[in-house]
């Protein structure tokens, strides 16, 4: 008897270049090949949200096969090196209250290490840098208490949301009619003002004209605050994980064993009145039920046969990816920390913002993190590896002093010429899609369920909120099966 993956190469190629059509009653008999097409649940993409619910499933003795278009688990947490030194060029942190993560990774015996943020912030704003520390720089009287008013008044609005379904606030619709850019225009100082961009693109990787207030008030609901999002300590940037965010998630695949299949695109997914059929490069699948765990924008590239309610298929193609590219630079030491700095740094003009300290905990290399975001991230995408190599050697030089100049060594990651995500860290809405289709990000249709970090109403946007609603999905289904 072969394993499943083995099964698969020997379905792909007779279908493939022999014309040999698998239907749900073809049995190859034959002492090699034995193909057994149906199963309990079929779960599309092999990230955290994928996984968890594979993984929950299995637990409960349900038959379930994973089909992953890449050739690697992760999703949009992918592992890499710079320096020689692995490094998360996807998701990487871990926050406080990120119970469904803590509880994997401690599963999986994978500890924590707490984010270097020791020493004073670098502020670049309005060409001038600064140093400071807290969370509010030093933007002077009047813009920190305009900062501090604005940052007060969207959490408590943020509060008025109902945390499952935003868009059944009363003040919804006059919400979702604005953008974040809207609303910013009441700030009456300049300064606040880009402070407030900096965060838009820091947090979602879009500019404050194309974001939603509404949607940007449930992602800050979701997460219980804007600090919670912007912050290191007690933040959504406080701990790493040892190994990486990328080491659990190929522990988690591994766990899958044989349910688990790779390079594997889903081009049709096929409703009958009691099962599915999946047609995927691998072949063809049968199930019971499907879980879908893509973000959005991809799930609309799959062909769905009845099509779709118009509510779903609006909301997929409406729900455009953050734009990001994550850069890296190895020196021989973070000599930022002899300064009193921490690493971290803002800026108002410049190509990487924000940006951290990654040196590994025994300081023996200095590593920096930055991030090139927003419609900054889509210019850059069309330069070459060296010219964003000397842009960001460039802005550590601005922010760090001329020791940044000579690292031993630069890595990035564009996301968003990554074909099975199409950027990161998620897929936000711009104005007026909440209201209007943004009850159909959960709602199953048929024998079809939805999962992904989108759907999540705790860490949208996040690993955690990846893991959360894998389990969601997980549970709905075994519900529907009994």
């Amino acid at each position: 008897m072969l394993h499943l993956r083995q099964k698969v190469c020997v379905r792909w190629f007779l279908h493939r270049y022999l014309a040999f059509e698998l239907s749900p009653s073809h049995v190859w008999n034959g002492p090699i090949f034995y193909p057994e097409t149906m199963t309990d649940v079929l779960v599309v993409g092999a990230g955290f949200a994928g996984m968890v619910a594979a993984r929950e499933l299995l637990r409960r003795g349900y038959r379930v096969v994973v089909l992953e278009a890449r050739d690697r688990v992760g999703g949009r947490v992918l592992g890499g090196q710079v320096g020689g030194l692995r490094v998360d060029f996807g998701g990487t942190w871990r926050g406080p209250h990120q119970t469904a993560l803590d509880a994997l990774a401690a599963e999986f015996g994978v500890g924590r290490i707490p984010q270097y943020a020791t020493g004073r912030r670098v502020l670049e704003i309005g060409g001038q840098r600064k140093t400071y520390r807290g969370l509010v720089p030093p933007v002077g009287l009047r813009a920190a208490w305009q900062t501090g008013k604005a940052i007060a008044q969207l959490n408590q609005m943020a509060r008025k949301l109902p945390q499952e379904a935003p868009w059944q606030a009363p003040v919804a619709a006059t919400w979702d009619a604005q953008t974040v850019a809207d609303w910013q225009a009441g700030v009456s100082s300049e300064a606040a003002r880009r402070l407030f961009d900096v965060a838009t693109r820091a947090i979602l990787c879009a500019e404050p004209q194309e974001v939603s207030l509404l949607y940007f008030l449930a992602y800050i609901r979701a997460a219980g605050s804007l600090e919670s999002l912007a912050e290191v300590k007690n933040g959504a940037q406080q701990d790493r994980l040892e190994g990486g965010m990328h080491g659990l998630a190929q522990k988690l695949g591994e766990s899958l064993g044989e349910s688990l299949v790779l390079s594997s695109p889903v081009q049709s997914i096929v409703q009958e009145t009691d099962s599915v059929t999946v047609h995927a490069e691998s072949g063809r699948w049968q199930a019971r039920r499907v879980i879908v765990a893509v973000p959005p924008l991809l799930a609309a590239e799959i062909a769905f046969s009845p099509p779709l309610p118009d509510r779903r298929r609006q909301l997929q193609v409406s729900m455009p990816m953050g734009s990001v590219i994550k850069c890296f630079a190895a020196y021989a030491k973070p000599f930022w920390r002899a300064q009193g700095l921490s690493g971290e740094a803002i800026s108002d003009s410049a190509v990487v913002s924000p940006v951290f300290d990654l040196s590994p905990p025994d300081g023996s290399l200095g590593i920096l993190v930055g991030f090139i975001d927003g419609a900054m991230a889509r210019m850059w995408s069309a330069k070459t590896l060296e010219e964003r190599r000397a842009e960001f050697v460039r802005c550590m030089v601005r922010f760090f002093g001329p020791e940044a100049a000579h690292p031993l060594d630069y890595a990035d990651h564009d996301w968003t010429k990554e074909p099975w995500s199409r950027g990161c860290y998620e897929g936000y809405m711009p104005p007026q899609v909440m209201t209007r289709y943004g009850a159909a990000l959960r709602e199953p249709v048929g024998l079809i369920h939805w999962a992904g970090t989108e759907t999540a109403t705790v860490w949208t946007g996040y690993v955690e909120g990846a893991i959360r609603s894998g389990q969601r999905a997980a549970q709905e289904v075994a519900v529907t099966l009994g």
